[in-house]
Order: C-alpha cells, then structure tokens, then sequence
C-alpha cells in the first residue's frame, strides 16, 4: 500500500511539474511590445489583436507607443530588457538602425519578434521569427490589378509609406515588378505620405494642383487613399471615375470607400497577428525551433464585392 501511494505521489507531481513548465507556462509570460503609434485604422486594429490574444492567453503586456519615432522605440526596448521580460515584440518605424539595440536583447537572451514590418541587419539571428503578410506580393497584386483595370495605358501617382520603412520599399518593389511588364504605364509622381490620412490629403492635392495628367492613383495604405479621395473630390473630381484609386490593407473605412464607389479596389494586408506571435513566442520561449518568417495569406478585393463583405470585416 504504501508503495502504491509513492509511485502515485510521483505521478502527481510529474504532472504538476510539466503543467508548471509547459501549459501554464503561458500565463507566466511578460511580453514587451514596441508599437508605432496609431497612424492608422490598420495599426489600431493590430495593437487590438495583440493586446487581445495576449489578455486570452494570460500573458502580462508591456505596451509601449513610440508615436512614429525610431528613438521612442529604441528607449523602450532597452527598458523591456532592463525589466527582464521572457520576450520582446517591435514593430519597427524603418528598417534601419536595430543593430546595437537588438544585439542587448541577445546578450540578455530575451527573444525579439517582429511584428508586419522587417529589419536590415549584418546577424539575422538578432531577431527570432518575423510574422508578417507578404508585403511585396501586396505591391504586385496591386499592379497587376491596375495594369489590368488601365489595359496597360496610363499616368499613375504613387502615395509612398513612409521613407525607410519595409512596407514602403516592399510594396513600391512589388508594384514596379508587376507594372514593368506594361510599356504604357508611367509613375509621373512619387511621394510619401507618412502612412497617414491627413498627409495623404495634402500630397494628393500637390499632385493634382501639378498640372500632370492623372488616370491613377496607387496608394500603399487605404489612410492615405481615403484622404487622397477627399482631395479629389474638392478638385472638383470624381474618385473611382475619373481618377482610378487603388490601395492596401482593406480595413474598413475602405469598404465603405468603394461601397461608395470611390475607391476601386484594395489589396488585404491582415493586422491580426496576435494569435501568430504569441504562438512563436511560446514556442520559443519552450525553446523550440520557428520559421525565420511566417507570413499571412491574404487577398485583393474589388469595388463590386464591398457591399457584400462589408459587414464581415473584424478591421
């Protein structure tokens, strides 16, 4: 009897260690998160999904916002490692200048994750797993569509994100990739936008104010092409008609942009990343091995699809 009772006493506590070690493991996390800011519906609805998963997951968030600002970033990432937290989220303003910072992390061994947007380091291994849409296949989805929409004939003005940062370089790489096989179309005019509504507004209306023949405009987030659409109208034209509007990342206010017929189409870049970088962390913090990126499967949605879908979007 008495043996009986040792050998269950020890299952038990077996039981009790794996469960300490591995599924409430979890609820022990303290995760810093680097945010942007909030430019955007889209960087909104990404802070929502993270802090959200995270609240599921009874994971401890250290939610920092850098108001577009690489050095914000940067003081807080040295403070996430100061307090020792079991892992690091950035999702970086540009992608350069991460070296020194990410290399704490390292010698702190505090995993760091990236969140939609990429770094330009010499050593890789700074950074764990970058979770992240295909940002130059975004590019090119949008291209096609226009070079398709233009039959390969037309003016287009590009509203660039912002300077350094990887959406921006990825998604005007991979529109000039999908653009370059049509002779006809031209980009007369590009400048950035910041990523933000109000910019997008007042580089619209100095494109427009130019003189230069417009048949399109390629926006790389659906703010700037919102305020874009205001600057059109008060040129006194027709977005979506006169001007062919097309741009990323399909959150809401651009359904209800092409709902009214003045945006044409949008490319789907998913903010939900939450459930995804909190099961890289997870597994890395249990020490198993990640994919260097994992991306999300997205797609393009027209103007004659929005009424339809509108009311599913979670964004």
């Amino acid at each position: 009897m008495v043996a009986m009772n040792w050998r269950v006493w020890f299952v038990l506590a077996v039981g009790l260690v794996a469960t300490i070690s591995g599924g409430a493991r979890a609820k022990d996390l303290v995760v810093g998160f680097s945010q942007i800011g909030a430019e955007s519906e889209w960087r909104t609805a990404e802070s929502e999904s993270i802090r959200g998963e995270a609240a599921k997951r009874g994971v401890t968030l250290k939610f920092a916002d850098a108001q577009q600002k690489q050095e914000n970033q940067i003081r807080a990432v040295r403070a996430f490692i100061a307090q020792g937290v079991d892992a690091i989220i950035v999702a970086p303003v540009v992608e350069t200048g991460w070296e020194p910072v990410l290399r704490e992390a390292k010698a702190a061994g505090i995993p760091v994750v990236l969140a939609d947007r990429a770094v330009d380091v010499s050593d890789p291994s700074l950074y764990a797993t970058l979770v992240s849409p295909d940002v130059v296949e975004e590019g090119r989805m949008a291209g096609r569509w226009l070079a398709k929409r233009l039959d390969g004939k037309g003016s287009i003005v590009e509203l660039a994100g912002t300077p350094g940062s990887s959406p921006a370089i990825d998604r005007g790489k991979g529109f000039r990739e999908a653009i370059a096989e049509y002779p006809g179309l031209k980009i007369v005019k590009s400048q950035t936008g910041d990523f933000t509504r109000s910019k997008g507004k007042e580089v619209m209306e100095a494109f427009l104010k130019s003189g230069q023949k417009i048949d399109a405009l390629y926006a790389h987030n659906d703010d700037m092409a919102i305020g874009a659409i205001q600057a059109i109208e008060d040129a006194g034209k027709k977005p979506g008609v006169d001007i062919v509007v097309v741009s990323i990342d399909a959150v809401k206010g651009a359904f209800e942009a092409m709902v009214a017929g003045k945006l044409n189409c949008t490319v789907e870049c998913n903010p939900l990343l939450g459930p995804a970088i909190f099961d890289a962390i997870e597994t890395i913090v249990a020490g198993k091995p990640v994919a260097k990126k994992i991306s999300m499967k997205e797609r393009l949605f027209e103007q004659g699809e929005a009424r339809e879908l509108i009311g599913n979007r979670k964004y």
